[in-house]
C-alpha cells in the first residue's frame, strides 16, 4: 500500500505544527520539507476545513493545532486524506474490466489487509509522533 504525497504533506503539517510551541507559516512549512508552498496551502486548506488546525491571517497570522494531539487519530486522518484505497482495479466497480472477478478472491484478501492497516493506524494519535522542535534541528545539523 501506498499513501498518496498529499496523505504525507497532511501528516507532516500536523506534526510540524504539533512540534511547535509557536504559530507556523506555511512558508516555514514549505522551506522545512522542500515542497511547494501551494502544495502546503492546499494540505492546510483541508485540514482546517476538519478542525485539525486553525488559521489565522494578517501580519500576526499562521497556523497552530486546533485539537490535543492525543486528539487526532492517525487512522482517521489517512481516511480523511486518502480519497479511496483502490488497490487493484477490481476495487472500483466504474473502471472494472477484469474477467477473473467473480470468481477471484484477490480483492476480498485486499480489503481485509487494508481493514488490518487502518486498524493498526487507528491504535495511534498524533502525539506518539510529536518530537520537540530542538530534536528536528538537531536531526537536521547532523544531515
Amino acid at each position: 500500500m501506498r499513501l498518496k504525497k498529499y496523505t504525507d504533506y497532511a501528516l507532516r503539517v500536523l506534526i510540524y505544527t504539533a512540534s511547535s510551541e509557536d504559530k507556523v507559516s506555511i512558508k516555514e512549512i514549505s522551506e522545512s520539507f522542500f515542497i511547494s508552498a501551494e502544495h502546503i496551502r492546499k494540505v492546510v486548506h483541508q485540514l482546517s476545513k476538519h478542525d485539525y488546525i486553525e488559521t489565522t491571517r494578517g501580519r500576526n497570522g499562521g497556523i497552530r493545532l486546533h485539537k490535543n494531539p492525543e486528539d487526532i487519530n492517525l487512522g482517521e486522518v489517512i481516511r480523511l486524506m486518502e480519497n479511496d484505497f483502490y488497490l487493484v482495479e477490481c476495487f472500483n466497480c466504474e473502471v472494472n474490466r477484469c474477467i477473473l472477478t467473480p470468481s477471484c478472491s484477490l480483492r476480498s484478501i485486499l480489503a481485509d489487509a487494508t481493514q488490518a492497516f487502518l486498524t493498526v493506524l487507528d491504535q495511534y494519535t498524533l502525539k506518539d509522533l510529536i518530537v520537540n522542535k530542538e530534536d528536528w534541528e538537531d536531526l537536521f545539523r547532523n544531515m
